[in-house]
């Protein structure tokens, strides 16, 4: 689950890591104020206007302004609420945004130059250990940096029941050039960042940039989180943050149904029980000469009600030119599937304008190919792999 900048920087506060204090807006009038309320609290006389979209890149698809004054607040603010903003991150058409975060200005001028670093802490899935990444080249891209200076790229690995170690912490910090109150202050900044990954079980801790201002401070200027989302029954204040406005709709009502749902690109839908056998149907698909357009488990039951949840999912994909059902019967039986695909076909009607192929195979397949072929529905039914398959590039063809 993906949090809002201002809800990462919240949950970064709350475990005493330093950040660029922000409040919150809907609406201009409301930015203005909030700018206000910084400058007493902050003493800043400008203000980073930043939208709050579930991507990166705002500031290069003009997510992110500087504002010089109240009216330039108001301005600023105006233009991003309700903007359609285009990112790398985003969909083509981009995403809209209901809401602006207006920030203290922390590039202030001092003794010394502001610097710039990247930070993140991660799963390291190969050693199955987390993982801190960091560089001094903060503000860009951590992939452009991998790319073309891999050089300035550290790690440090950390062994989960051990946790994070003060040598580790002294060791980020020296690798990023830091010395005297700022090297101390990093220390610490790392330290409380772990602590907050481990304790909200994060699946993603990503800062950037995380700031050594003029004044020898370190903050986040920016924060990306990602929560575990099978770990949120363990924190229901955290579970509240989701926007699902920010989320793909069909996948939104498909986890509202009890499906696990993932929207792809593709031409041809599937229905299927089980994470295994619906990536082997999505490979079944790709061989044939399909692209598929979903991953979708219905579970171990498969009744009517259930089936036509996924077919009514499947077809709000305007792309889908097929659906394949590859039901696996052992849990459920087969013929009790079949019954639940031609009721389903019969509730809907005239709202299913696309073939549609199943392959049900396990306890009482026979008679579950026997139901379908005498419903008189314009259901295809198979019982092997390559039937199957057979079919489904007949039907595309």
């Amino acid at each position: 689950m993906n949090l809002h900048e201002y809800q990462g920087k919240e949950l970064l506060s709350s475990f005493g890591v330093r950040i660029q204090r922000g409040i919150v807006s809907d609406d201009p009038q409301k930015a203005v104020a909030a700018a206000e309320q910084l400058a007493v609290e902050t003493g800043t006389g400008w203000w980073v206007v930043k939208a709050q979209i579930h991507a990166g890149g705002r500031g290069k698809g003009g997510g992110v302004k500087l504002a010089k004054s109240l009216e330039e607040v108001a301005d600023i603010s105006k233009g991003i609420i309700g903007m359609m903003l285009k990112t790398p991150q985003t969909p083509p058409q981009g995403k809209k945004v209901h809401q602006v975060l207006v920030a203290e200005d922390v590039y202030y001028p001092g003794e010394s130059e502001p610097e710039e670093f990247y930070m993140s802490v991660l799963l390291d899935r190969a050693s199955g250990k987390n993982m801190i990444m960091y560089s001094t080249e903060g503000g860009m891209d951590i992939e452009t940096v991998a790319e073309q200076t891999p050089h300035l790229i550290f790690t440090e690995t950390i062994d989960p029941l051990m946790g994070l170690q003060a040598f580790q912490a002294r060791k980020i910090a020296f690798n990023l050039g830091l010395q005297g109150p700022a090297l101390k202050d990093m220390v610490k900044f790392v330290s409380a960042l772990y602590t907050a990954f481990v304790k909200t079980d994060s699946s993603l801790f990503e800062i950037n940039p995380v700031l050594k201002t003029s004044d020898e401070k370190i903050l986040a200027v920016d924060a990306k989180v990602v929560l575990d989302d099978n770990a949120l029954y363990r924190h229901k204040d955290l579970a509240e943050c989701r926007d699902l406005r920010e989320e793909n709709p069909t996948e939104v009502a498909a986890n509202a149904a009890g499906l696990n749902y993932v929207d792809l690109d593709g031409n041809v839908g599937c229905m299927v029980n089980g994470a295994g056998l619906a990536m082997s149907t999505m490979d079944l698909i790709k061989q044939s000469g399909g692209e598929p357009a979903n991953f979708l488990d219905v579970g171990g039951t498969a009744d009517a009600k259930r089936v036509e949840t996924a077919f009514r999912i499947i077809l709000k994909d305007e792309n889908v030119q097929a659906i394949l059902v590859n039901i696996f019967g052992g849990i459920v039986r087969c013929d009790r599937v079949a019954q639940g695909v031609i009721d389903a076909y019969k509730n809907m009607g005239d709202a299913i304008n696309v073939p549609i192929i199943v392959r049900l195979q396990g306890t009482n397949a026979l008679e579950a190919k026997e139901l379908i072929d005498s419903s008189g529905l314009d259901v295809i039914s198979a019982t092997e792999f390559q039937e199957a398959a057979d079919k489904v590039q007949a039907v595309l063809a």
